[in-house]
């Protein structure tokens, strides 16, 4: 049991001190100011315009919002997966008793501080610039919000896992899972009603993470008129809860193995040569 704490607290310790170094990294910080500041303008120029008498900007901002999640479940892990391989971080993270795993708590830690970062920084100024937000949001809301953000996490990275342990650089980490993010995403009606596609499309898009994000987030911040618009005239929590807590419990099964077969193909010739590889495209 001890060792199982001791465990636990080094990967939330790791995980802290790691979000503290992107809040310092001016580069992340220019990365994160330039793409929020991208999303609130084009809510700022939706503000005006209606749809069925609801604001576009308040039927937008929760696209944005599981789009975001879903993100950085997939790319951010991959990349940041990728990376650590490339860097040695996790051949020395194995070498450790129980390193791995403290290294899994570690980024699942950092995935979550990141992203309720990037919700605050996109909901606050929405407060302010979506008509009808302040009206429609309450603490009910906020803690549907909260099971969401958490549940689609722990539903997404494992795809984002995945790919990082199989890609060789961390440049191809986040270009791997951009292709499938932006499929899932067309074919899940984020951003448009899903009932505009085909059927089968309909089908294969609730097996999916992503279609129940984007759900979930728009039973929080949409109107109640808005569930017309659904595939059942409804927001389906129930079924929401479900399905990403079934993809949350095979993240949690395959992550641990996918890490631990990632770290044993890792040598430390395979290291070097992949330093010397950078060295000589000087990325």
């Amino acid at each position: 049991m001890n060792g199982m704490l001791s465990t636990i607290r080094l990967g939330v310790e790791r995980g802290w001190i790691e979000y503290k170094i992107l809040l310092r990294d001016p580069q992340s910080l220019v990365w994160i100011v330039i793409m929020f500041g991208i999303f609130l303008t084009v809510l700022w120029f939706q503000r005006g315009v209606e749809l069925n008498g609801v604001s576009l900007a308040l039927l937008t901002l929760p696209s944005l919002l599981g789009v975001q999640i879903a993100s950085s479940g997939f790319n951010d892990v991959a990349s940041q997966l990728a990376f650590d391989r490339e860097d040695g971080t996790l051949f020395r993270a194995k070498a450790l008793p129980r390193g791995i795993s403290s290294y899994f708590i570690a980024r699942v830690v950092m995935i979550i501080l990141t992203s309720v970062m990037y919700l605050l920084i996109l909901l606050i100024p929405s407060l302010l610039i979506v008509p009808g937000l302040v009206d429609t949001i309450s603490f009910t809301d906020i803690f549907t919000m909260a099971w969401l953000l958490v549940l689609g996490l722990l539903a997404t990275a494992p795809f984002g896992a995945t790919i990082g342990a199989i890609v060789k650089s961390s440049g191809a980490g986040w270009g791997m899972t951009l292709l499938p993010l932006v499929v899932l995403t067309a074919a899940s009606g984020i951003f448009y009603p899903i009932t505009a596609l085909a059927g089968w499309i309909q089908v294969v898009a609730q097996v999916f993470p992503v279609y129940w994000l984007g759900l979930g987030a728009r039973s929080v911040l949409a109107p109640e008129s808005a569930a017309a618009m659904e595939l059942t005239g409804s927001w389906r929590t129930t079924e929401t809860i479900l399905v990403l807590l079934a993809w949350s419990i095979v993240g949690l099964i395959i992550v641990p193995r996918v890490l631990r077969k990632m770290a044993r193909r890792t040598s430390g010739s395979e290291m070097q040569a992949t330093r010397d590889r950078i060295m000589q495209r000087g990325y």
